[in-house]
């Protein structure tokens, strides 16, 4: 997850230009912004969980999945659940070596 300083409309990507730098701290993005504690639902959507961050908290955040070595804007996949986000980046990262199969060695009657 990256914080920005402008929302993204949906199914629409954040500028890297707008990204808020990792040092800064969250009372400077939002001075309102008071210590609370919630829970993150695997089962919610992408898009629902964005919106309930600048929603509530007034932040806007744009989820991103690991996809090999490579982190992803999730816009294409907003619909998706943060579950579904989080196993198709793990499968990403799984290294398939699957080893030639030579079909002479099956009997065919």
């Amino acid at each position: 997850m990256e914080f920005y300083k402008n929302i993204h409309g949906a199914s629409e990507g954040s500028p890297m230009a707008e990204q808020i730098s990792h040092s800064t701290l969250l009372i400077d993005i939002n001075p309102d912004l008071k210590e609370t504690e919630f829970i993150i639902d695997g089962d919610k959507t992408v898009a629902d969980f964005e919106k309930m961050m600048k929603d509530k908290f007034k932040l806007n955040v744009q989820v991103f999945r690991k996809s090999s070595e490579i982190w992803l804007q999730t816009t294409a996949t907003d619909h998706w659940s943060l579950n579904k986000q989080n196993g198709k980046g793990q499968r990403s990262l799984i290294d398939y070596e699957i080893e030639p199969v030579d079909i002479t060695d099956f009997d065919v009657d």
